[in-house]
């Protein structure tokens, strides 16, 4: 496994996406613990679309407009779903002190977010590939997708303890909770936007 795949792979768990607007509000609202549960249930559905990936059926995926699609439109009404949840301070992703949650119900939402993006066993199925040499098999993919998963649990968990640090500071401010919430909803509704223009 090369430095390279590595720091590539640390860069794109980096970059803001549903995973870490998720982990960043459940912290916020529910604390370390939450955040910890949140990167969790993300990480999972980064397993599950590996596995997607491998099997093969990306490439089916993306072979049908009719699945792509049907998947697709069910991640944007789940986002501005959350996004309106956000926004009116109800549901799950209450971005203020609140009841804490169980842990199920924290992962199952971070599972359920980023299984409806199809684009990401795609994105598997482009990029594992690119770092295998002429006589790795199947064991060496399996190893690049589990040391892409570790990555995004331990980026997640990094941007979890960044949440829950800043939180006793942020949730005794009334306004600069509204504004986080609206952040948080907007940025629900923006991903959703982008999941819709999204291509096969």
């Amino acid at each position: 496994m090369s430095a390279e795949f590595l720091l590539i792979t640390f860069v794109v768990c980096l970059a803001p996406g549903i995973g870490v607007v998720y982990t960043l509000s459940v912290a916020l609202a529910q604390g370390m613990r939450g955040g910890i549960w949140a990167a969790t249930g993300c990480t999972l559905a980064t397993v599950l679309h590996l596995g997607v990936a491998m099997a093969g059926l990306a490439a089916i995926l993306h072979s049908s407009a009719l699945l792509f699609q049907t998947l697709k439109f069910a991640g944007v009404a789940y986002l501005l779903w959350m996004a309106w949840g956000t926004l009116n301070g109800t549901g799950g992703l209450k971005v203020e002190a609140a009841e804490r949650q169980s842990a199920l119900r924290i992962i199952r939402r971070g599972v359920v977010l980023n299984i409806l993006n199809p684009k990401i066993p795609m994105f598997f199925l482009a990029f594992l590939p690119q770092f295998l040499g002429p006589g790795d098999g199947t064991a060496a993919l399996v190893e690049l997708g589990l040391a892409f998963s570790l990555m995004t649990l331990l980026v997640f968990l990094g941007y979890a303890a960044l949440a829950a640090s800043g939180r006793e500071a942020v949730l005794g401010r009334p306004a600069v909770m509204a504004w986080l919430r609206r952040a948080f909803a907007a940025s629900f509704a923006a991903l959703g936007i982008r999941l819709a223009l999204e291509r096969a």
